[in-house]
């Protein structure tokens, strides 16, 4: 049976991004050695369980929408992007499903943030707005390389990357991670503002991580983002059902 990573759709409200975005992320997956099995935000519940029932893996990735601030108790500031509410329904449904089973998560920018909120944690809505920094994470889509983000020793990021203490990212957020979420820890952080870019889930035998730039743009081109899909992809293949953390399925 071929290894299956549950993709949602990006967005249920612009076709042109998915069409844009969504054959990166099926590729990435692909070249790593799984099948996408993708999410359509519009399917209700039901399918959406039974879908679930056939992956081993999670890959919530990037948006250009916003989750909504009321999801972490704050107001809404006008820099921040409208919020998909279909996206968020979904990606819950993923992690719900992936903690309740440990299935392995790979998380990117908006997921990195769906992730955090979902596990209690807050997100600044936009770095320009609150003065957090002067570095431009927005680039764009054609810079590979827009600034360093230093990885903490002893993470899995690190193994990851070989161990290297600071690595080139692309980047495309306005939010960032404001307080992380429950046993999330900071793997990976922007040494020129502090801006949290990576974050990874506090446990040896469930893998789940986060990183705020986009692997998947430039896994053609880099040791290191193909690196993170052939050891999520990885882990994926070795997974089987454990018992939840709690009923709840978080700690």
């Amino acid at each position: 049976m071929s290894l299956q990573i549950a993709i949602p759709e990006p967005t249920s409200m612009d076709p042109a991004y998915n069409q844009r975005a969504l054959p990166q992320y099926i590729a990435a997956i692909q070249s790593a050695g799984a099948l996408a099995t993708v999410i359509p935000l519009h399917e209700r519940q039901d399918r959406v369980a039974r879908l679930l029932a056939g992956v081993q893996g999670v890959l919530l990735p990037g948006s250009g929408y916003d989750l909504d601030p009321q999801a972490y108790g704050e107001a809404r500031i006008p820099q921040c992007n409208d919020p998909d509410a279909d996206r968020a329904a979904v990606d819950e449904l993923l992690l719900q499903d992936a903690f309740n089973l440990r299935k392995p998560i790979l998380a990117i920018c908006y997921g990195a943030q769906a992730l955090n909120v979902w596990r209690n944690g807050s997100l600044i809505q936009d770095l320009a707005a609150e003065g957090k920094t002067e570095v431009n994470h927005r680039p764009g889509r054609d810079v590979k390389e827009a600034h360093a983000v230093h990885v903490a020793p002893g993470s899995r990021l690190a193994a990851i990357s070989g161990d290297a203490a600071e690595i080139q990212v692309n980047s495309s957020h306005h939010q960032a991670l404001r307080v992380t979420g429950d046993n999330l820890r900071v793997t990976a952080q922007c040494p020129a503002d502090g801006v949290i870019e990576g974050v990874e889930l506090d446990s040896a035998d469930h893998f789940v991580l986060g990183v705020q730039w986009h692997p998947e743009r430039t896994y053609t081109s880099s040791p290191f983002s193909r690196a993170i899909f052939s050891v999520f992809v990885q882990a994926a293949s070795q997974w089987h059902p454990k018992p939840a953390e709690d009923p709840a399925g978080r700690i």
